[in-house]
């Protein structure tokens, strides 16, 4: 089997409101699950569980990412700020 290289570079990542996404997202797990908790017997009954605690881990892990995209938005702002400081001090 040929090892497959790339025939053209890869594009630029795309960057645009990470935050406010990754909170819309969670926070949308996280009604999905309440909503569900009302139903949680007809659920249980078809076998259907999975459903509730499927949005309710993704409500969690939304946590997780909401922590993770604050500090990468504040890492990448203050590395601009550095290289800014730093062409104004040149």
């Amino acid at each position: 089997m040929a090892k497959w290289t790339a025939k053209h570079e890869a594009p630029e990542p795309l960057e645009g409101p990470v935050v406010a996404t990754v909170t819309g997202g969670t926070v949308l797990w996280f009604a999905l699950f309440v909503l569900q908790l009302p139903f949680y017997g007809w659920f249980a009954d078809r076998g259907l569980l999975w459903w509730v605690w499927c949005c309710a881990a993704g409500g969690v892990l939304g946590l997780i990412g909401i922590r993770y995209v604050r500090g990468r938005d504040a890492a990448l702002k203050r590395h601009a700020a550095e290289r800014a400081a730093q062409q104004d001090g040149a």
